[in-house]
């Protein structure tokens, strides 16, 4: 975090409540109320504080003069270290740098739309039932990119193929079998361009 060095760890332990706060309350507490929130008595030492989180693009200030999240309020650490699925790590190391998850999920907010996945018809390609896909709303797509595809006023997702010149729909379980529709019943409702999980 650029900049954001005096006395970092403190800081970065009271930008954490301040995101826990708005994540619960989708606001940015009054500067009062943040007072006794951060443990800070000092109404100059708050502002000092707010100031360095308007320096560093955590905050800006609304034409009200309300404080509000700016982009790299939703920024998220980083690990240094990468997690084994199989043996444990060595150790845990300390986060290294910051990422927004909105940004590397979303890319044209505009036509993008996040769609629930019911059943298991995609499994090998990570897509589990109860996930959320993000989807970019488009009436075309490449092959073998995965797709929301409207078939009969029915939706599924699905890898797009090509098969005699026509377009296919390929599961990535072997229990569900290739979809070969009409295409005058058939049209692409956009592409997924990522997903997640919540446990």
């Amino acid at each position: 975090m650029a900049n954001f060095d005096f006395e970092r760890e403190k800081n970065l332990e009271r930008l954490g409540k301040l995101q826990d706060y708005f994540a619960e309350y989708q606001s940015i507490p009054s500067y009062r109320y943040m007072q006794d929130l951060l443990g800070i008595r000092s109404k100059e030492a708050i502002g000092k504080f707010i100031s360095l989180l308007k320096e560093e693009g955590f905050l800006n200030q609304a034409p009200d003069k309300k404080l509000i999240p700016a982009e790299r309020f939703f920024e998220r650490s980083l690990s240094n270290n990468s997690v084994q699925a199989g043996q444990f790590t060595q150790i845990y190391s300390e986060g290294g740098e910051f990422i927004s998850i909105d940004r590397i999920l979303i890319t044209k907010p505009s036509i993008t739309e996040i769609v629930p996945v019911h059943g298991n018809s995609m499994k090998d390609k990570g897509l589990l039932d109860g996930d959320k896909a993000v989807v970019q709303k488009r009436k075309y797509a490449e092959i073998n990119e995965i797709v929301v595809a409207i078939i009969r006023d029915e939706q599924t997702i699905k890898t797009l193929g090509r098969e005699n010149g026509k377009p296919i729909l390929i599961p990535a379980n072997k229990n569900f079998e290739i979809i070969r529709p009409q295409e005058k019943d058939f049209f692409i409702y956009g592409v997924v361009t990522g997903s997640y999980r919540v446990y």
